[in-house]
């Protein structure tokens, strides 16, 4: 089962399992992507089948980390989360 809202579209299920492990829902995941300041880095290591992309922008106080895809005209998430490295490619000129 998915959810979408406005651009964005992910699996319900994922979104639970990333919830329980790193306490962001894919909801506030998506506010990344409003970071003017944003960055946009390919995920070289798992892009087996499609292209697969990180998106690094500030959510609130903190640096996110969103790990999506585009598919069908839509950023499909999969995976979000605060990690230190993300903050460090943030932060990085």
């Amino acid at each position: 089962m998915e959810k979408r809202s406005g651009r964005f579209v992910w699996s319900i299920s994922r979104e639970r399992d990333n919830i329980a492990k790193h306490g962001v829902n894919f909801e506030a995941a998506a506010k990344a992507f409003l970071d003017p300041k944003r960055k946009i880095f390919t995920d070289s290591l798992h892009s087996v089948t499609e292209p697969r992309y990180f998106c690094i922008g500030r959510v609130g106080v903190r640096i996110m980390t969103v790990r999506f895809t585009y598919r069908d005209g839509y950023v499909r998430i999969f995976g979000a989360g605060y990690w230190r490295k993300g903050r460090h490619y943030y932060e990085k000129e």
